[in-house]
């Protein structure tokens, strides 16, 4: 927690459940992006945290953009983004909403499959277009493997039947995993994309732009390698599979830029056992999975929790949201740990929030009101 947002939280005691998010760090993560990526083009995921001020940061700081709404383009182009720094990223749109960004001033989209081609070629004539290929997700706490990509083989296919389409074949993008915490991941994806490229040149359609994706990770309850770390694996990647021949390179992070920034201070509700012999706790508080946690499913993405009693004695916990849904458990097998002192109405923080959490909160659910966001 930075000083400003504790200050911001002593000061201003805001009701709870919220999100402090400090801009300054949104800006020094930037500012160091770039300086360990300084050829590739950052292009910030608007989906990790599209608070109006976040973007007008970064817009002013000279990022590009990832979107994939309408509300995005929308939101982006209010703030005085330039449509030529926005990049549609979702493989997954309707024609209406290809066309409506197209009208706009959009001219990069990305796809995976010959019918999302096909209604870029018919919305979205002549723009530019990146297919994205399928690669491992091994290492990242958040997988995004399944859903989205495709084979080397069909995306050799389908960037050659763009061409034909009059579509302008730009690249070749991936993701390596959301909160990736590997390093070396980005080689194998880099090493694909590499021979697809050389495979594409051969068959007359040089392609020199690969776009390296997201899954730089925030650090939340086990420590993670500095940008740094990434960014030099993922150079040493590029020159060892493509020499002194290196393609221009973008990057599309989200959680890394906001994720630091955000703090989120909930309160304690309800402190209880299940049984007069039960070792553990369950410490109910006014936050869960509805309300911005969405990202405990499963227990992936674990949170660093602070509290006001903390240094005293600790005990086992299950940590709980408020609502009436028997889905809305934080963790329960995770091994956390809180002060025996912790009292019903105790403030309690979960660290490194700024990122995929308001955006994830219900519109309402239970009557419970979507997550108040704040910056300082």
């Amino acid at each position: 927690m930075t000083e400003k947002i504790a200050r911001f939280l002593n000061e201003e005691q805001p009701p709870t459940p919220c999100l402090v998010v400090d801009l300054d760090v949104v800006a020094e993560k930037y500012r160091a992006l770039r300086h360990h990526l300084p050829l590739a083009e950052i292009f910030y995921a608007v989906k990790a945290n599209p608070a109006p001020e976040i973007v007008r940061l970064l817009n002013d700081l000279g990022s590009s953009f990832d979107v994939a709404s309408t509300a995005e383009v929308d939101l982006c182009l209010s703030l005085d983004v330039d449509p030529a720094r926005l990049s549609f990223g979702s493989t997954i749109k309707k024609a209406r909403d290809i066309a409506y960004a197209h009208d706009a001033g959009v001219d990069l989209f990305a796809f995976d499959a010959e019918a999302e081609l096909r209604k870029l070629a018919a919305a979205a004539p002549n723009s530019r277009v990146t297919c994205r290929l399928f690669v491992d997700n091994a290492g990242a706490d958040w997988p995004l493997s399944r859903k989205f990509g495709c084979d080397l083989t069909m995306a050799r296919d389908l960037l050659l039947e763009a061409a034909d389409l009059g579509l302008i074949p730009d690249g070749v993008s991936f993701h390596v995993g959301s909160q990736q915490t590997r390093a070396d991941q980005w080689d194998g994806a880099i090493g694909m994309t590499a021979e697809l490229l050389d495979d594409l040149e051969n068959r007359g359609l040089p392609l020199r732009n690969v776009n390296l994706g997201g899954g730089f990770p925030a650090r939340y309850r086990d420590a993670v390698a500095g940008i740094g770390t990434y960014g030099e694996a993922i150079m040493h990647a590029m020159t060892r599979h493509f020499g002194n021949r290196l393609p221009t390179m973008s990057v599309e992070p989200g959680r890394y830029l906001v994720g630091d920034a955000g703090v989120l201070q909930s309160e304690v509700v309800l402190i209880s056992r299940k049984s007069y012999g039960d070792e553990r706790r369950w410490v109910y508080l006014d936050v869960g999975r509805f309300g911005g946690l969405a990202e405990t499913e499963g227990e992936a993405i674990k949170y660093r929790v602070q509290t006001p009693r903390d240094g005293e004695p600790t005990g086992p916990v299950v940590l709980a949201g408020p609502t009436c849904d028997g889905a809305d458990i934080l963790y329960e097998s995770a091994g956390y740990e809180m002060p025996l002192s912790l009292e019903i109405g105790d403030k309690v923080e979960f660290l490194a929030t700024g990122a995929y959490t308001t955006t994830y909160a219900s519109v309402g659910f239970n009557g419970f009101a979507p997550l108040k966001q704040y910056f300082v």
